[in-house]
């Protein structure tokens, strides 16, 4: 099934820009919000196989993040074999988990404002969690995934960069560089979650294009470290690493700017839409 993120509250969607409000359907059994419905995500995928209720329509700017107030996000960097050569670095032997912050978060469509400095786009798998997991082996992760989505790390290189550590949390976490959507898809919609199309389109240009086949650190392996560590908990986000085709590494650099036009995508799922404008702009409110 698919949940969307409709003007905040949880709707299950039924067909193209159309679905079903499931706090009404339910009786507000579920819901009224999205944090709401993961706590209680095997109950509510129960209810949900025979769901009926009045249908409604939605735009894709009524799309939200399908998991808006996680309590925790994790990232992994260097997790496709292409980027990792294309950086010129080594295959890690474990993962690299750093944060966004929830403060990021934006819908399928939003503009977003350029902070001084040089922004990169990178195409991502997001998975959130529907149950909670802890010293989970790999080969059960799975049944504790509520869902996928599409998601974009949008990072501004500089400050990423900066100092000994870096600051990856920190140039990953300018308002809007972590917009997911447009909906939440289970993984029994896919034939295999484990191998899906992704890619992102610069002003009509594709700029990457793989298969999650090419990850370092698969989904339930990612789920078995982490898991090993920390409690995972539903609602949870999980950006799981990017391809190559950053604009970074290109010769010569390539960087978003004003006017650009951001579109991700991953199979099965759909797209998100990200419009650029730069940050005087969006302080003087134009």
């Amino acid at each position: 099934m698919r949940i969307g993120n409709v003007r905040g509250r949880p709707w299950l969607i039924t067909g193209e820009a159309e679905g079903i409000d499931i706090h009404e359907a339910s009786g507000h059994r579920f819901g009224p919000d999205l944090p709401a419905l993961y706590e209680r995500w095997e109950e509510f995928t129960d209810w949900a196989s025979a769901a009926a209720g009045e249908r409604a329509g939605f735009t894709p700017a009524d799309l939200g993040a399908p998991s808006p107030n996680p309590r925790q996000v994790f990232a992994i960097g260097l997790n496709y074999y292409g980027h990792v050569q294309e950086a010129g670095l080594e295959v890690p032997t474990e993962p690299s988990v750093f944060t966004k912050y929830v403060s990021s978060f934006a819908g399928a469509e939003a503009q977003v404002a350029l902070p001084p400095g040089t922004v990169d786009w990178e195409v991502e798998i997001a998975v959130v969690i529907g149950r909670t997991a802890r010293h989970v082996a790999a080969g059960d992760a799975w049944s504790h995934v509520a869902g996928l989505t599409v998601g974009q790390d949008l990072s501004e290189r500089g400050l990423q960069l900066a100092g000994a550590p870096p600051q990856y949390s920190l140039g990953k976490s300018f308002p809007g560089f972590g917009p997911t959507g447009p909906y939440l898809v289970t993984p029994d919609e896919f034939a295999d979650p484990a191998d899906l199309e992704l890619g992102c389109v610069l002003n009509g240009e594709p700029v990457q294009k793989a298969r999650s086949t090419e990850m370092v650190f698969s989904v339930d392996v990612l789920i078995e470290k982490l898991s090993r560590v920390t409690t995972l908990l539903p609602g949870d986000v999980m950006f799981t690493g990017t391809p190559a085709g950053v604009g970074a590494v290109r010769t010569p650099p390539r960087f978003l700017a004003p006017g650009d036009e951001l579109v991700s995508y991953v199979e099965g799922i759909g797209s998100i839409r990200q419009t650029f404008l730069a940050a005087d702009a969006e302080r003087s409110g134009s």
